[in-house]
């Protein structure tokens, strides 16, 4: 007997350096939305990076601040505690201070967000977590300014009509 696996693996389970770090570069960025908008699971990957989980890195065509841009106009609001429920594994001796996170940050400013993980003893995850909690606080709690429809979560076609709207929408579009 003959076992035929015909599914088809997303770019980003078959190639996840790509889509990973916040600061791809002009040509990491094509070729992760290339990779991302051919996926079949586009669609539903989109949704889901908007409306349930705060994912980091490229993912389904958008950037950390795409998604943000998309939450705001929706009216979503997806919390960073639903990650802590995932119970990440951790290597380090304790949980990381916010505050030499980002002193890493502006030591080592070059630095993947992988690397500052590697010198911090943590994953990347809690040093993405770390540096979108900057960001949030520095943007003055902007994120909160727009009060989300409470237990409204919006129709795929609403988050696809706001995703159209975005320059990385547009373009998606326009190879279509």
């Amino acid at each position: 007997m003959t076992i035929v696996d015909d599914s088809v693996v997303p770019a980003c389970a078959d190639d996840p350096t790509i889509f990973l770090d916040e600061t791809l570069g002009v040509r990491q960025r094509a070729a992760a939305h290339r990779r991302c908008a051919a996926c079949p699971i586009f669609t539903d990957c989109l949704y889901r990076a908007v409306v349930e989980v705060n994912v980091s890195g490229f993912v389904a065509c958008t950037t950390e601040s795409d998604r943000a841009a998309l939450r705001r106009r929706l009216g979503v609001s997806v919390s960073d505690h639903e990650f802590a429920m995932l119970g990440t594994a951790r290597l380090g001796s304790g949980p990381v201070d916010h505050e030499a996170v980002l002193t890493a940050r502006r030591t080592h400013p070059g630095d993947t967000c992988q690397q500052l993980a590697e010198r911090l003893g943590c994953s990347t995850s809690t040093v993405k977590r770390h540096l979108r909690r900057a960001r949030q606080e520095q943007a003055g709690g902007e994120a909160q300014a727009a009060a989300p429809q409470a237990n409204r979560r919006p129709s795929v076609d609403e988050v696809l009509d706001a995703f159209g709207e975005l320059e990385s929408g547009r373009r998606l579009m326009r190879v279509s």
